[in-house]
C-alpha cells in the first residue's frame, strides 16, 4: 500500500530500507514508513479487536463493577474487593508491568481484566482479550488459515500492545501449549509488555518456567481477590452445606472455662488463659495462622468453634469443618447425583476467608488425601488466608512434610500448646473422688 506522495522521507513508496550495517538483523528489510505507521497502528487496533472477545463484554467496566458484591459481604470481602478495583484503574492509567489478578470462580477477575481492555480500547491502545483457550484455538487455527500465517499470528500476539490473558490454567497443558504460553509471557517478560493475567490457579499449580516470571516483584503485581461468586446467592456465603458449626453453636468465648475447680499446675493453668486470650485477639482480628494443640478434650476444638462463632455473630460465618468431614465433601462430588463439580467444591473451600479445619490428622492418609491436603494448604499459605487449625500434640509428627513446613512458619504461624488434661477425663476423676467414702 502506498504511502504519502509528499513525504520527504519515502516520497509516496511507504517503505524505506533499514539503514544499518551488514549483520544487523534488519539488513536488507524494507520496513514501513512513518507516514504509515498511523495507518498501520489503526489496522493492528482493529484486528486485535476482532481477535478478542471484547464486543462481548463491552459492559464489563469499572464503573459497573460492584466493590460490595451482591450484598452480604464481610469486611475482609468488601475490602479485598475495593482494593482490586483500586489496582486495576491504577493499571488501565499507566499501562506499566504485569497485574496478575488471582482468586476463585466468579469473584470479580474477569470483570476487572475486562475493564482494563475496554478502558485501553477506548483511549486508543491496541488491545488483545482471549481466554488462555482461544488464545492457543487462535495459533492452531493459523496453521490452515489462508489470511495469515502461524508466524505472523505469534507474533501479533506476544507484541500485543496490551494483552489480557483471561481464566490462566484451564487450557490444556499439552507439552505443545505449554510451550507456546511460555514463550510469549517470556518475550512479553523480557520486553516488559503490558499484561494482565487472570487465574483460579495458586502460584505452586502453575508452570515452573511461568511461575518465576510471576513471582518477580518488580514487574507484577500480584492482587488476591478474596471474595465469594458473584453469581451464587449470598445465603449460600457461610457454606452452610459444608460448615459443622451448627453442632458446636453453644461453644463460645463465654462458656468456654479456665477451670479454676480443678487442681491443675500452673503450667496447664497459663495454657489455658493464653490460649484463651490468644483467641479472643484473633477473633477480633483474624489475620495469619493460628494452630491449637494438645491432648485429646483440652479444650482446642471449643476454642476453635469460639473463634467461628464469634464471627458469625458480627456477619461473617467462617467454614468450621472437621478434616475428615471436609474430605467426605470433596469425595462426594464424584457421585454421578452430585450438583456440584469436584472444582468447584474445592474452590470454595481454599479460598474461605476464614477456614477453621477441626481435627486435622485424624484422615486416612492416602495418597489422594496428602495430595488434596497439601494443595489446599499451599494455596492459603500462599495467600496469606486466616486459617485456624486444632491438631492433636501427637500427630503432628504424622502429617505430610510439605504441610509440616508450612506449620512450622513462624512467620505466619501462631502456635497454642495447650498443657492441661483431657477436660471429659478430668471431670470423671473428680466425680469418682466424691463419690469415694
Amino acid at each position: 500500500m502506498p504511502g504519502d506522495p509528499n513525504c520527504p522521507h519515502c516520497h509516496g513508496v511507504g517503505y524505506l530500507r533499514a539503514d544499518v550495517p551488514p549483520g544487523d538483523p534488519r539488513f536488507g528489510r524494507l520496513e514501513p514508513c512513518v507516514c504509515r505507521m498511523a495507518e498501520i497502528s489503526h489496522q493492528v487496533h482493529q484486528r486485535l479487536f476482532a481477535l478478542s472477545r471484547l464486543s462481548e463484554l463491552s459492559h464489563l467496566r469499572f464503573e459497573t463493577f460492584q466493590p460490595q458484591g451482591r450484598g452480604g459481604l464481610s469486611p475482609l470481602q468488601a475490602q479485598s474487593l475495593s482494593a482490586a478495583l483500586n489496582q486495576a484503574q491504577q493499571f488501565a492509567q499507566r499501562l506499566e508491568g504485569w497485574l496478575l489478578l488471582m482468586g476463585g470462580y466468579g469473584c470479580g477477575k474477569t470483570h476487572l481484566a475486562a475493564a482494563i481492555a475496554n478502558f485501553a480500547v477506548e483511549h486508543g491502545v491496541p488491545t488483545l482479550f482471549l481466554t488462555v483457550p482461544d488464545l492457543l484455538d487462535q495459533l492452531r487455527f493459523a496453521y490452515e488459515a489462508e489470511d495469515t500465517t502461524f508466524e505472523e499470528r505469534f507474533e501479533e500476539i506476544r507484541n500485543a500492545t496490551l494483552l489480557i490473558l483471561d481464566d490462566f490454567g484451564t487450557q490444556n497443558a499439552t507439552p505443545w501449549a505449554q510451550e507456546k504460553l511460555f514463550q510469549i509471557l517470556n518475550y512479553r517478560y523480557i520486553n516488559r509488555l503490558p499484561t494482565v493475567i487472570t487465574t483460579n490457579l495458586s502460584l505452586d499449580e502453575i508452570e515452573a518456567r511461568i511461575r518465576s516470571r510471576l513471582q518477580d516483584p518488580e514487574l507484577v503485581t500480584r492482587v488476591i481477590i478474596r471474595a465469594p461468586d458473584y453469581r451464587r446467592p449470598t445465603s449460600d456465603m457461610g457454606h452452610p452445606e459444608l460448615s459443622s458449626l451448627d453442632l458446636h453453636a453453644d461453644q463460645t468465648f463465654e462458656t468456654f472455662t479456665l477451670r479454676e475447680e480443678e487442681e491443675l499446675d500452673a503450667e496447664a493453668r497459663r495454657s489455658l488463659k493464653q490460649a484463651l486470650e490468644t483467641c479472643q485477639k484473633f477473633a477480633r482480628h483474624p489475620q495469619g495462622w493460628l494452630v491449637l494443640t494438645g491432648d485429646y478434650g483440652c479444650g482446642k476444638t471449643h476454642l476453635a468453634a469460639a473463634i467461628a462463632n464469634d464471627q458469625a455473630r458480627f456477619g461473617d460465618p467462617p467454614l468450621f469443618v472437621m478434616v475428615p468431614d471436609l474430605l467426605d465433601h470433596l469425595r462426594a462430588t464424584f457421585s454421578p447425583s452430585s450438583t456440584v463439580t469436584f472444582d468447584r467444591r474445592f474452590e470454595e473451600i481454599r479460598t474461605a476467608p476464614l477456614l477453621i479445619l477441626d481435627d486435622l490428622g485424624t484422615q486416612s492418609m492416602t495418597p489422594w488425601v496428602r495430595e488434596k491436603l497439601a494443595q489446599l494448604f499451599n494455596y492459603r499459605y500462599d495467600a496469606r488466608l486466616p486459617t485456624v487449625i486444632t491438631i492433636a500434640a501427637d500427630a503432628l509428627a504424622e502429617l505430610d512434610m510439605r504441610i509440616r513446613s508450612r506449620l512450622l512458619d513462624e512467620r505466619l504461624v501462631t502456635t497454642l500448646f495447650i498443657s492441661a488434661p483431657p477436660y471429659h477425663a478430668r471431670k470423671t476423676t473428680q466425680r469418682k473422688k466424691k463419690k469415694s467414702p
